[in-house]
């Protein structure tokens, strides 16, 4: 029996830098969950419809599910347990609170990822700008208005304190 070759990957996620043999069939949403231990990117349909795995990749909101381990090799990338600093929440995670943003919160890590993006790119959002930037991200619980709602909030916020949308790297874990 053939043992299946191993690609030697390098990636920072979360500001830490992490070096592993994968298989080469291995999706980045499991290397993340399975190999780092981050569970917070979760997998939902393995099919690209649902964005609970949405992570940053190199400053890009991305599925997971769609990326192979191997072809993130030198990439940075922020998942969900990057976005607090020093115990202090990110806009967005504050957002979700304090506009009610999430409900079973499967969907939620996602959500926030890409939702940073959204602000990355426009800080001053509308909310039918936001919509479309969340399209492909799914949520069957709160009807979209709460997490349109957090959002505009994060918005608010990343603007009064001057702060960039995707955190500096050394986040979380």
């Amino acid at each position: 029996m053939r043992t299946p070759l191993k690609h030697s990957i390098t990636v920072r996620v979360n500001g830490a830098e992490y070096r592993h043999e994968v298989e080469p069939r291995l999706l980045l949403v499991y290397y993340l969950r399975e190999v780092l231990g981050l569970t917070g990117t979760h997998i939902g349909c393995d099919t690209t419809s649902c964005g609970a795995c949405t992570v940053i990749l190199n400053g890009m909101a991305v599925k997971a599910c769609t990326v192979l381990a191997v072809q993130a090799d030198g990439a940075e990338i922020l998942t969900v347990e990057g976005l607090a600093k020093d115990s202090q929440l990110h806009p967005i995670q504050e957002g979700f609170w304090e506009e009610h943003g999430l409900q079973c919160g499967f969907c939620t890590p996602g959500m926030m990822l890409a939702a940073i993006q959204i602000l990355a790119r426009n800080p001053n959002p509308t909310d039918d700008e936001i919509r479309h930037g969340l399209d492909g991200n799914l949520c069957r619980c709160t009807g979209y208005q709460h997490i349109v709602n957090s959002v505009r909030y994060a918005a608010r916020k990343l603007r009064e304190t001057n702060q960039e949308a995707i955190p500096s790297a050394g986040g979380g874990r």
